[in-house]
């Protein structure tokens, strides 16, 4: 999975590394942005974090036997998710973790570990 969107590796996958515009895992590197869910990761179409819509809350709240909490990385700085669809995660039970990119994927890979149903939208710094 290198570059664009329409890229997808199934399984759960912790990230090894990420900066320079992509992320590293499953021995591969991807440069964009992506959602990483248990079922699998794939690549999303977004470069802010003023891009995120419903259609990413729904893809992830599509998830098969669904996710405890899901983690929200904004990019280089913290921003906040629009209220509309935080509500939508907390009416279908799932936590929301809103934060730098750097600081989400370090608190993914914790709840990976953890064995948790996370999933996360990482905005590629």
């Amino acid at each position: 999975m290198t570059g664009g969107s329409g890229g997808y590796v199934p399984g759960r996958h912790k990230i090894d590394d990420y900066g320079g515009g992509g992320f590293r895992f499953a021995d591969m590197s991807h440069r964009g942005s992506i959602l990483a869910l248990p079922s699998g990761v794939r690549a999303v179409p977004l470069t802010s974090a003023a891009e995120i819509d419903d259609s990413m809350i729904d893809s992830a709240l599509s998830e098969s036997g669904g996710l405890d909490v899901f983690v929200v990385g904004t990019g280089k700085d913290l921003l906040p998710l629009a209220g509309g669809l935080r509500a939508k995660l907390r009416a279908a039970g799932v936590g929301c973790e809103t934060m730098a990119t750097g600081a989400a994927v370090r608190t993914y890979n914790v709840l990976v570990d953890e064995n948790r149903r996370v999933g996360a939208l990482l905005i590629a710094v």
